[in-house]
């Protein structure tokens, strides 16, 4: 979102940004507040609660009274609430205006859930009905559009691929500290990103490097203290050091080869600032991420402990043969620049409003 802002901003338009006020932590606070200056529209944080209840009904009040008031041309909602929000107050303000142009882009939430469970028919249905409230779809990976015409339907609107891009200076390398351990996993302390799977690996790795490869962990979450305690039951307790959530390139800092060992993802960004920073990296082949790599990239693997830890061994034996797998710069500059995926979004925001 700050990428794509940033980019927006720098090409005229006047940006302002709408999203929930009970997550995140001290980063994402010095984030915003980071950014605040630049956004003509600013900053407007507010309860959102991530699942359907009846905190929704407050929620979207307030919600819709900031939208109301700042009168925008073109409401991008992102998720599955985001989009809801998005474009159900557009077509409300269409009533009293002529134009707000109404677009969503899925960043998997929903689509994750089962077609054929009772809560995934629900969820799909009203995606299915909330199309014709949506003036263009914009996903960030082929396997989330694909994910949605399987389980919502081919869409009945205009509908494109937009990459998640980085800015210019996230693609300068970062080079390791002296002390680096061997492996880092950043991301959110939860089993649908994989930690478990990780520190599981660690301890599998152990006989066939002949070591017990150290590790750094980043990030916070609610099962966080489940995993100091599989660390502790694995005996890694001298191996595995927490930190809080802390920006990416600092962390790369921090450990030699990253990990994603993700059960699920939609395009996450964790891979491509990586592999930006020139970092090498061993990936999940879930969701998007084997469109980053390609599919057949070796660096692939299953969301399986053991299988991550054979793909550990191999690359902390060659480290320097490892990195030549990932790919280039050049094609990750054109595929996942900031300003490839800002120009694909402006397009169809042009688009929309002609309508």
């Amino acid at each position: 979102m700050r990428d794509l802002t940033e980019a927006q901003v720098a090409a005229g338009h006047m940006v302002g940004i709408v999203c929930d006020s009970t997550t995140g932590g001290e980063l994402e606070e010095h984030l915003f507040e980071q950014m605040k200056d630049m956004l003509a529209l600013g900053i407007h944080r507010t309860p959102m609660q991530r699942h359907v209840g009846p905190g929704d009904l407050a929620s979207a009040r307030r919600t819709y009274r900031i939208i109301k008031e700042l009168r925008p041309d073109v409401l991008h909602g992102h998720g599955a609430k985001g989009g809801a929000y998005a474009r159900l107050f557009g077509s409300l303000l269409r009533v009293s205006r002529s134009r707000v142009a109404r677009l969503y882009s899925p960043h998997g939430g929903s689509l994750h859930y089962d077609e054929s469970t009772v809560t995934g028919k629900l969820f799909f249905a009203l995606e299915h009905l909330m199309a014709r409230f949506t003036d263009c779809l914009l996903f960030v990976s082929d396997y989330e559009r694909r994910a949605y015409r399987r389980k919502v339907g081919v869409p009945p609107i205009p509908n494109m691929l937009a990459y998640n891009g980085l800015r210019a200076a996230e693609f300068e390398p970062v080079t390791t500290r002296a002390d680096a351990a061997d492996m880092l996993y950043i991301g959110m302390m939860r089993d649908l990103k994989g930690p478990d799977i990780f520190i599981d690996a660690l301890a599998a790795a152990a006989p066939r490097l002949g070591r017990a490869p150290s590790a750094v962990m980043v990030g916070d979450g609610d099962d966080l203290p489940r995993y100091h305690a599989q660390v502790k039951r694995l005996g890694l307790e001298g191996n595995v050091r927490f930190l809080p959530p802390m920006p990416a390139r600092e962390a790369f800092l921090l450990a030699t080869l990253v990990i994603v060992p993700s059960r699920a993802e939609a395009m996450p960004y964790i891979v491509l600032e990586a592999l930006a920073a020139a970092r090498p990296v061993i990936a999940t082949a879930v969701g998007g991420i084997p469109e980053i790599f390609g599919p057949d990239s070796p660096a692939l693997i299953r969301s399986d402990p053991v299988e991550l830890a054979d793909k550990m061994s191999q690359a902390l034996g060659d480290l320097a043969a490892y990195g030549k797998l990932m790919p280039d710069e050049s094609s990750l500059k054109a595929r996942f620049g900031a300003d490839v995926m800002a120009a694909e979004i402006e397009k169809a925001y042009f688009a929309a409003l002609g309508k």
